[in-house]
């Protein structure tokens, strides 16, 4: 599904967080950036994502990590997911789906015999320059922290 592989330079992406705050790719110029795509708001599987994250977040900051969340969800749904688990860091509410789009994890997926388009659940972690070192599509969602950080 996904199209990006390592090496390749990241999406000049732009969005609005659950606050209304604006986020784009060069904002973490100098930073690792944990871009992780999730299919849906407070939905079991993204949670469990979202919250082992969350409880591996001092060690993304001490590893000079940003992270950032990515789903077609609306703000108001992602204020809520962020207030409801706590969350640490901004989830973009894609709704539109245009960083979706750029990173190329929208498409056909399966779920109880049905066919449907949706998210596929992929994480980009993107080094200092913008350059992709890492593109994980098998997610686990209870153990992604170290699946990133190993």
């Amino acid at each position: 599904m996904t199209t990006l592989k390592i090496g390749d330079k990241a999406p000049n992406f732009s969005g609005v967080d659950q606050n209304g705050n604006f986020h784009k790719l060069t904002d973490y110029n100098g930073k690792k950036l944990v871009v992780f795509f999730y299919p849906k708001a407070s939905t079991p599987g993204c949670t469990a994502e979202a919250c082992d994250l969350r409880d591996n977040y001092t060690a993304f900051q001490s590893n000079n990590y940003a992270l950032l969340g990515v789903s077609a969800d609306s703000a108001k749904a992602q204020l809520k997911f962020v207030e409801k688990y706590d969350l640490p860091f901004p989830l973009l509410a894609d709704e539109d789906k245009s960083v979706i789009q750029a990173f190329g994890v929208w498409g056909p997926k399966k779920f109880m015999g049905k066919e449907y388009d949706g998210i596929h659940r992929t994480t980009f972690v993107i080094d200092e320059n913008g350059t992709i070192e890492n593109v994980i599509s098998e997610v686990k969602t209870k153990a992604h922290a170290a699946q990133i950080l190993k």
